[in-house]
């Protein structure tokens, strides 16, 4: 699987990166040319575009041509397009696809630039850069990585007189003290919390749930676990609060949530940084706020987005790419390409006061401490997730959690052995 390029050539690039050179100045044949695929549609694609631009304005040897295209279609076209050596040489990915990319030899690894000084890797957030790691080896690095986050409705709170919780037990607590059932009909007019129980934002409500209670879905050597005593007690804990409080609608999706809060009928949702606009847009006074810490703190898992080399691309190519990746990744590109995207940085050189002007970006980046990758490495993840959310609506609607992880347990064993 895996296709390294020379150290020699590496070092090269990352040596005229650090001096301020290209790799390789245009020769009589012009600069090396990179195809760039990505999706990014919105505000987050004209700043990566831009920033491109402006990294081909730095030096004369190499110029990246970055193509929009809607994520569905990069991930249908893009490996058919490798085939033929007719696709792109940088690709970005949603990291979930990084493991099967690498798997079918479509992509090089990127071990000698993240090992080698003064690329630039050693400022990266480790959550990030784990998303891209796959049996042991670098195929990727990042390009978005943003913890999920707790939306909170403000003037819910203030009118409660409920302060913002920072453990589960403050969790259940305030969303049973912000829950109003008026008519004791059974069916409030306001929910204390839209607890997702399947395709939940990013998939990745439970996995944070399950390694903030100090348990895993899949270790980071492959082995499942979902059935690990931890995780039984923390099902066991949210289907136990959700029983006794009734403080959450059962059978929620992510995007069921995220229409629960924008129409004022929540007060607590976990999501991503587009909730931010959304309840702007809806006139939601809302709050941002790390999700409560479970018995083994806060781990929240990410929506993530990296960047590869395919295995298109020459040593040339791929040393050229290389000084990209290094330029791009220095603070101040860092500190543009969230401001202007809304993700938060992806390094740790950059704090929350450098993007103060940007409240939402802030909070994220100071979150960003607890970000956790989504099964990285894991080739059947959508196998495994729907084995999960099988388990835990079901186990929210009342099944026996035990028996429910148990068959979790055997359904990912099987989706892992292939």
């Amino acid at each position: 699987m895996k296709k390294t390029m020379t150290a020699a050539a590496l070092l090269s690039a990352v040596a005229l990166a650090a001096s301020g050179c290209a790799a390789g100045t245009a020769n009589s044949e012009g600069p090396i040319q990179i195809e760039f695929w990505h999706g990014y549609t919105e505000a987050d694609g004209e700043v990566l575009n831009d920033l491109v631009e402006e990294f081909n304005a730095s030096q004369d040897g190499i110029e990246i041509t970055p193509s929009i295209k809607p994520w569905a279609t990069l991930l249908d076209t893009a490996l058919p397009a490798l085939s033929s050596n007719t696709g792109p040489e940088l690709v970005a990915l949603p990291a979930e696809n990084v493991p099967v990319w690498a798997s079918k030899g479509a992509l090089h690894d990127l071990d000698e630039w993240y090992s080698t000084a003064g690329s630039g890797a050693d400022v990266l957030n480790e959550g990030a850069v784990a998303t891209g790691i796959v049996e042991g080896a670098h195929y990727a690095a990042p390009l978005s990585f943003t913890p999920l986050t707790m939306f909170y409705n403000a003037a819910m709170f203030e009118t409660a007189g409920v302060d913002v919780p920072t453990t589960w037990d403050e969790w259940v607590d305030a969303a049973n003290a912000l829950t109003i059932d008026e008519n004791g009909d059974g069916s409030p007019e306001q929910y204390g919390l839209a607890l997702q129980d399947h395709g939940t934002v990013g998939n990745g409500v439970w996995p944070s749930l399950f390694k903030s209670g100090g348990g895993d879905v899949v270790t980071a050597d492959g082995a499942a676990v979902i059935d690990s005593p931890e995780n039984v007690e923390t099902l066991k804990y949210w289907q136990d609060a959700l029983a006794a409080g009734g403080f959450s609608p059962t059978g929620l999706a992510g995007a069921d949530a995220d229409g629960l809060f924008s129409a004022g009928q929540v007060a607590m949702t976990l999501a991503g940084p587009w909730m931010a606009t959304v309840s702007e847009s809806a006139g939601i006074d809302f709050g941002i706020a790390p999700l409560p810490a479970g018995p083994d703190g806060i781990k929240a898992s990410a929506l993530a987005v990296d960047l590869s080399v395919t295995s298109q691309a020459t040593d040339a190519e791929r040393a050229a790419i290389q000084e990209f990746l290094t330029w791009f990744y220095q603070k101040e590109n860092m500190v543009t390409w969230s401001l202007a995207s809304g993700w938060p940085p992806l390094t740790t050189e950059v704090t929350p006061a450098d993007v103060a002007e940007n409240e939402v970006v802030a909070a994220l980046t100071d979150q960003s401490q607890y970000g956790a990758a989504l099964l990285p490495g894991v080739i059947p993840s959508t196998d495994v997730l729907t084995a999960m959310d099988t388990a835990t609506q079901k186990a929210l609607a009342g099944g026996d959690v035990a028996s429910l992880l148990t068959s979790a347990q055997q359904e990912i064993e099987a989706a892992l052995a292939g």
